[in-house]
């Protein structure tokens, strides 16, 4: 099953920001760690999703891809990629390409935990 939401290619389409090809770059980690993990447009950004919101790209960043994980404190298991420490959400930033292909094992375990943990909820 394509995982790739045609409502987000549109969005990216439209995206204008220099970070467009890391943007990209990150979606195609997080899509292809788990097939279970979708994808919509809500509050104007892609957001990654399976039973429940996992994390939104904030698009207005320039300097760097910028994930909110929005339930990032709950994930099960250690993640170092999980910044923050507040109670609920966690933040991912990633300059480069060589930094997002250096996090893609933590990326990566990131999504197949939530995935994990959304199945195990149900």
């Amino acid at each position: 099953m394509d995982q790739h939401n045609p409502e987000v290619e549109a969005w990216l389409e439209r995206y204008d920001n220099p970070l467009k090809p890391l943007v990209t770059q990150v979606r195609e980690i997080l899509l292809g760690a788990d097939p279970r993990l979708g994808e919509v447009v809500k509050w104007s950004t892609p957001t990654f999703v399976y039973e429940g919101n996992l994390a939104s790209f904030q698009p207005r960043a320039k300097q760097f891809v910028s994930l909110l994980w929005h339930q990032g404190a709950s994930i099960p298991g250690a993640h170092p990629i999980l910044e923050g420490g507040g109670e609920t959400a966690r933040y991912t930033r990633l300059a480069s390409a060589e930094a997002i292909e250096a996090a893609r094992s933590g990326l990566e375990t990131v999504v197949r935990a939530w995935c994990d943990d959304r199945d195990a909820a149900s």
